[in-house]
C-alpha cells in the first residue's frame, strides 16, 4: 500500500511536458464532471463525516482600515475546496493511467510468452534434415 502511495506522489509531482499535457487536456474535458463529483457527492458526505462544516463558506473576515471601507475576506475554504479537487483528479488520472500501464504490460508479457511459430523457411530446414538424418 505505501508502495501505491508513493507511485502516487512521483505521478502527481512529475515535472514531465507530456504528463502536464495530458493532465490539462483531461482536466479540462472531465471538469464539470469532476466538480459535479466533488461537489455533488464527496464533499456533502466529507462535510457531514467533520460535522456539517462546508468548506466553500469558510472564510476569514480582516478588521475594516478605513471608515467607509469594504470588509477583506480571506476565503480559504475555496483554497481547500479547490485542493480536493486537485487531489481528486489527480488520483482519477493516476488510477486511468495505472490501469492502462497495466494492461500495455500485459499485452507485452502475453507477447513475450508465446513464441513465434517457426517461418516456412525453417519448417522446411527441419524436413530436410529430418530426411538426411534418416539416410
Amino acid at each position: 500500500m505505501k508502495n501505491f502511495f508513493n507511485e502516487f506522489r512521483q505521478f502527481a509531482m512529475r515535472g514531465n511536458v507530456a504528463d502536464m499535457a495530458v493532465g490539462i487536456i483531461i482536466g479540462g474535458a472531465f471538469g464539470k464532471i469532476v466538480s459535479s463529483l466533488v461537489n455533488d457527492i464527496i464533499m456533502p458526505p466529507l462535510g457531514w463525516i467533520i460535522g456539517g462544516v462546508d468548506f466553500s463558506d469558510l472564510a476569514l473576515t480582516l478588521p475594516v482600515k478605513a471608515e467607509n471601507g469594504a470588509a477583506v475576506m480571506i476565503n480559504y475554504g475555496q483554497f481547500v475546496q479547490v485542493t480536493f479537487d486537485f487531489l481528486i483528479i489527480a488520483f482519477a488520472i493516476f488510477l486511468v493511467i495505472k490501469g492502462l500501464n497495466r494492461l500495455s504490460r500485459q499485452e507485452k508479457v502475453e507477447e513475450e510468452q508465446a513464441p513465434p511459430p517457426p517461418s516456412k523457411e525453417e519448417v522446411l530446414l527441419s524436413e530436410i534434415r529430418d530426411i538426411l538424418k534418416t539416410k
